[in-house]
């Protein structure tokens, strides 16, 4: 597979062989651990379930206050999008709403890292999905030459405390990242380059990330090493099949929070090849 790879080191995404060579290696790289696809019929009739569970879940929020925060990451076309709209498809916009901010003003670029993430932060019954947090330090800002080692190394010390302050006064807060192997990268950029309704989704620095795959995963070894907590653990979840990526994610969501008629048979058990806690769930296919 590496020699065969080595053609496509230049990640031309026009290649006329391409497709081909990546319907054959995509799906199981990085270690994933199913050959084949769940169905699109289970996947929706478990979706369906899953759903339902989200609903309760949010109206026991408004019924008792509770903030929640989902912070979803991930290399580019890990899926985080998708993911995203799986969790909040049913849910009351009011209620649940979805944060993915723009890159920082020069004003905010001059405010306390934290600053702008902090002033998105729920309020009471609220759910917040962050399509990319404050983690963009962690993995794309280093990686990419947006901030300096030292703006990095001081965020890993911090970003535990800030997520404290939070949690403490009585938010969840849940961090999922979304685990893809390069050869399903490679295909899904193929994919959006070539799809006039996905092409907006790549930008110059996605195409710039392609070439820095080791770079990214030292960045996203030392993050997660150093921003794993009790009160916040990192969920890694081998995203290659979007489909199971998404019931393991509202799956753990649902099963941590112990709301008022909460169906656990409708929830169903956690798929542990498919979702892992910590460092020690990533798998280095580098």
């Amino acid at each position: 597979m590496q020699r065969s790879l080595d053609r496509f080191r230049t990640f031309d995404l026009d290649d006329p062989v391409l497709p081909g060579w990546i319907a054959d290696h995509a799906l199981t790289s990085g270690g994933y651990p199913y050959s084949k696809k769940l169905s699109r019929r289970s996947y929706e009739k478990q979706l369906t379930g899953l759903q339902i569970e989200l609903v309760k879940l949010l109206s026991w929020q408004a019924e008792t206050g509770l903030g929640s925060v989902l912070a979803f990451e991930g290399r580019d076309a890990a899926g985080k999008g998708g993911s995203i709209k799986a969790v909040r498809e049913h849910l009351n916009p009011r209620q649940a709403r979805i944060v993915a901010l723009a890159k920082p003003s020069d004003r905010e670029a001059s405010q306390w890292y934290f600053q702008r993430y902090a002033a998105e932060l729920p309020a009471a019954a609220e759910m917040v999905l962050f399509d990319r947090s404050w983690y963009n330090r962690g993995v794309v800002e280093p990686v990419m030459g947006f901030c300096t080692p030292r703006q990095n190394k001081r965020f890993l010390i911090e970003a535990p405390d800030f997520e404290r302050m939070f949690t403490s006064g009585g938010i969840r807060l849940f961090k999922f990242w979304l685990e893809i192997g390069r050869e399903m990268q490679l295909k899904r950029f193929h994919k959006r380059r070539h799809d006039p309704l996905k092409q907006w989704k790549i930008s110059p620095v996605d195409l710039a990330a392609m070439h820095r795959w080791n770079e990214f995963s030292e960045a996203r070894d030392r993050m997660v090493a150093a921003t794993h907590s009790k009160h916040a653990p990192w969920i890694v979840v081998k995203a290659n099949d979007k489909r199971r990526a998404h019931l393991a994610l509202i799956r753990y969501t649902l099963l941590s929070i112990d709301y008022p008629g909460r169906d656990k048979k409708a929830i169903g058990k956690l798929d542990n090849r498919i979702l892992g806690i910590g460092a020690k769930a990533l798998h280095h296919d580098d």
